[in-house]
């Protein structure tokens, strides 16, 4: 039997209150992580405009730093939903703060690690068959892509922080603002400044360090933060292979997930006419990725 939508006193049953707390939520996490991901995206439209070697390398770029980096750090720093989660409802506020700093630790010498292998990504490309003239141009994207390594984790442990407390208005905002700001980033290092593709990666670093400031303000100065995040502390150095023992297989799901879609553009390399392919595919794979920011919002609501 369906449950009603209004109780016997005329007043809304608790199935309708649920649906609108997790609309709330659901909604700005909706929004803020399409705005996240479409940073990149707009990247590769500036660079889709400078000719078709330049945007099937920085697809191909593009792909191989999300299935080499940006999902790791994505997949790692997911278990502060985890961590912060549980001593947020378990009002150890404190925690929350000193979660943040023993992620940002720990992602920091993996991104080392990660931009070491990035500096070496024409070779592997071409290791692997990949096109002589894309593997080249797409080594030379992904170089000056390696800065927003050490901003990308960070980002994604303040936004964690953020919404294990519900604070997801914040997030909505501060990455709107970041993908406007993008826009006016991207022209000016692509055209007016005339780097091309490599301002293109350039501005990827900008926004998110723009981002990461804007929330670093916010937990700093808002008092909703207050009890959350009381300063630096040397306890976020304890038990750190405690927390790889859990952001470990948060990597592995997330990684599995996202390689089943930047694989494809990367494979896209080995076809007949790999400039035109891998273009087409990239373009396909972003607009799925778009669309795939629903049922994420959705689901994320819920933990």
């Amino acid at each position: 039997m369906e449950e009603p939508l209004v109780d016997k006193t005329g007043e809304e049953s608790l199935v309708v209150i649920e649906v609108k707390k997790q609309l709330y939520l659901a909604g700005p996490l909706i929004v803020g992580s399409l705005l996240q991901d479409v940073v990149q995206m707009i990247s590769v439209m500036f660079v889709g405009h400078l000719g078709e070697l330049a945007l099937s390398s920085a697809s191909i770029a593009t792909s191989f730093a999300g299935v080499t980096g940006f999902s790791l750090l994505s997949g790692m720093s997911s278990s502060l939903d985890t961590l912060c989660g549980q001593a947020f409802g378990a009002k150890q506020h404190h925690l929350l703060g000193i979660y943040k700093q023993r992620a940002i630790l720990v992602l920091t010498p993996v991104s080392v690690v990660v931009a070491v292998i990035w500096g070496y990504t024409g070779q592997i490309l071409l290791f692997f068959g990949q096109d002589p003239e894309i593997a080249m141009e797409a080594g030379s994207y992904i170089r000056w892509l390696i800065p927003s390594l050490f901003v990308y984790g960070p980002l994604q442990c303040h936004v964690r922080f953020l919404q294990t407390q519900n604070m997801v208005l914040p997030v909505m905002l501060s990455s709107g603002v970041t993908a406007l700001n993008h826009i006016l980033v991207c022209w000016l290092l692509v055209y007016k400044l005339g780097l091309g593709n490599k301002g293109a990666a350039l501005a990827n670093t900008i926004s998110y360090l723009t981002n990461v400031s804007i929330l670093a303000l916010y937990i700093r100065l808002s008092p909703s933060c207050k009890s959350t995040w009381t300063g630096l502390s040397t306890e976020a150095f304890r038990d750190i292979l405690g927390f790889l023992r859990l952001a470990v297989p948060s990597a592995l799901m997330v990684c599995w997930e996202w390689w089943s879609f930047e694989l494809l553009v990367l494979v896209s390399g080995f076809l007949p006419n790999p400039k035109l392919e891998a273009s087409v595919l990239s373009i396909s794979l972003n607009t799925i990725s778009l669309v795939f920011r629903v049922p994420y919002g959705l689901s994320a609501a819920i933990r």
